[in-house]
């Protein structure tokens, strides 16, 4: 039978909890790793009906987007909110699990999901990426160590691209060396120069995961002090990260563009500020708040900038710069989650093998 630690790797192949913001609470909120799983529920917000809900339908697990703890609480209160629903949960074993700003970041993630709920194409990081999370890893072995290197880093988190896992890259050298008076060389004499065949492997590994690989890998290295670098990347196009850009499959007049997204993200009204003629080629978007983003599709190629919670001062900007501001507000741009991590999740566990219902939790409205 499945756990809610068993649930968690699989959401968070999908959402990496390193990808989240500093201040951003990921993870689990409520409940036990061990706890057993038969069926998951997913939602936008752990509100109280919510979690009753979860509850009436035998729930093990409540995935949601926003954290149900936010902040540190210096007192859990059973008769107001967030305690209230603590108790609920505790009481009826539910595990309440966040991805947050995991999720909006994360390749395949929310700001991907509603990319592809408006039809974009070739869409690419509208803002800050996951570049610095990843550094290129090192390490000089000698010849005949080379395979145990490789075993040992791929028991670790290292050389992960894309859907590839165990990547890496090696070629052959010569590494020279003088051993001072109180080593002891696996190779050569103390006090005397001395050179080895080795091989540099190269893989990629995440900044958080650095020191764990390091220290897994030296337990297999024959050097008394192993050799290697740590060198930090700039990726060109990086895949993760907040907010999306990308294009229409064809232009689209403004006015026939905004019926366009209220059809796909069904609302019947939208704010709108800036341009309201021309075509829309490009599309940059940003699901919840977006106001932190606006710089980068002010400087960028996209016509039209949508996303939610914009502000006066925003729409002064758009009106400004000749482009077309789409705010469709925070809960339209992100309940899409419910239903397409709902179906991600069912899809990852029947490839697995996993035997979990799912259902994602309608009862939640625009506040």
């Amino acid at each position: 039978m499945a756990t809610v630690g068993d649930i968690v790797k699989i959401i968070e192949t999908m959402a990496d909890p390193g990808l989240a913001e500093d201040w951003d609470n990921c993870g689990l909120q409520v409940g036990r790793m061990d706890q057993p799983v038969r069926k998951i529920v997913t939602a936008l917000d752990p509100l109280p009906e919510v979690v009753r809900y979860a509850c009436s339908v035998k729930a093990d697990l409540l995935v949601t987007h926003h954290p149900l703890i936010f902040k540190p609480m210096k007192r859990v209160d059973f008769s107001v909110y967030p305690g209230n629903v603590i108790a609920l949960a505790a009481a009826h074993s539910l595990a309440v699990y966040s991805a947050h700003t995991s999720l909006d970041s994360a390749r395949g993630g929310l700001n991907d999901m509603l990319a592809e709920k408006l039809g974009l194409m070739r869409t690419k990081v509208l803002g800050k990426t996951g570049d610095d999370m990843f550094v290129k890893l090192v390490i000089f072995t000698p010849l005949d160590h080379r395979e145990r290197i490789l075993d040992a880093l791929s028991e670790t988190t290292a050389g992960v691209i894309g859907d590839y896992t165990c990547c890496s890259f090696s070629g052959p050298g010569e590494g020279r060396f003088l051993p001072g008076k109180n080593c002891e060389p696996f190779v050569g004499k103390k006090g005397e120069p001395g050179r080895v065949e080795e091989y540099r492997i190269e893989t990629l590994v995440k900044r958080k995961d650095v020191a764990h690989v390091v220290s897994h890998v030296k337990k297999s290295h024959p050097y008394e002090t192993m050799a290697f670098d740590i060198y930090p990347l700039v990726s060109t196009e990086n895949s993760e990260g907040i907010g999306r850009i990308g294009y229409l499959e064809e232009p689209m007049a403004v006015n026939g563009f905004i019926r366009h997204v209220k059809s796909c993200l069904g609302v019947d009204k939208v704010k709108i500020a800036g341009k309201k003629e021309g075509e829309v080629r490009c599309v940059a978007v940003c699901t919840g708040s977006g106001s932190s983003l606006l710089r980068h599709f002010l400087a960028g190629p996209a016509d039209v900038y949508v996303s939610g919670d914009l502000s006066y001062h925003d729409a002064r900007s758009v009106e400004e710069s000749g482009k077309t501001l789409v705010d469709v507000g925070h809960f339209p741009s992100e309940i899409i989650m419910a239903g397409m991590l709902c179906e991600k999740i069912e899809r990852i566990c029947q490839e697995r093998g996993v035997p979990v219902g799912t259902e994602a939790c309608t009862l939640e409205k625009d506040p």
